[in-house]
């Protein structure tokens, strides 16, 4: 979750894009996630769209961070080299596609916060205890992670279902390689992501967001790291 800096940052509302002054990287990723904001704000979510100015290396690209009750999607690619990184190896016409569901995985998150649900479990869920307290700080963060990787796909399964197969195998490779480049598990979601793999994981007719919280729910019951 991103810490929010001061504001010196440029709020930017959706159909102002093209005329903001953006960056044709950033107008690229605003453009590609406008469905989601729009599906987002339509479902009473309060989320602005935060576009910071200075540079910023090795930042995130988007996060989301929250502020005075609201949800804040932050995007930090200017003389960020992470900002063109985090899509190697995807072919040209499927970018839009994963730039899609990277932001309906922070959608995800604004969601958890927005119902007072952020690191909080089902009722009746029983947590076995951590080994320290920095243990439990990286299973509630992974577990964050999961439902918005699942939420991410529940998008993509309804509104994108040839592409679904493509997303869900990318986001399995940038779990894995996050492993691999020495990242703790707080980001380790492929339990979750294995759920997500049936051909009909997200058939139901519930909302995106209780269609994920379905599969998180299972997949919370082997989450004992």
């Amino acid at each position: 979750m991103l810490k929010l800096l001061p504001l010196l940052s440029l709020c930017i509302a959706l159909p102002a894009i093209a005329q903001s002054g953006l960056t044709p990287l950033e107008t690229r990723w605003l453009q590609a996630g406008a469905p989601v904001i729009t599906y987002a704000r339509e479902q009473g979510l309060p989320i602005d769209i935060v576009v910071q100015p200075q540079e910023a290396p090795n930042a995130v690209p988007m996060a989301l961070g929250f502020d005075g009750g609201r949800c804040k999607l932050v995007l930090s690619m200017r003389g960020n080299a992470q900002a063109e990184a985090v899509l190697q190896g995807v072919s040209a016409e499927q970018r839009g596609l994963m730039i899609e569901a990277m932001t309906a995985h922070e959608i995800g998150h604004c969601q958890r916060y927005a119902q007072g649900n952020w690191h909080a479990l089902p009722a009746g869920f029983v947590d076995p205890a951590a080994k320290s307290m920095g243990a439990a700080e990286l299973r509630e963060t992974r577990r964050e992670e999961a439902y918005a990787d699942l939420v991410a796909l529940a998008w993509m399964h309804s509104r994108h279902l040839a592409g679904y197969g493509a997303v869900l195998a990318w986001m399995k490779k940038v779990r894995v390689r996050a492993q691999e480049g020495g990242a703790a598990s707080s980001h380790a979601t492929q339990a979750w992501l294995v759920l997500a793999g049936g051909e009909h994981a997200f058939d139901g007719p519930a909302s995106l967001f209780e269609q994920a919280q379905v599969l998180w729910r299972k997949g919370l019951s082997g989450d004992k790291g």
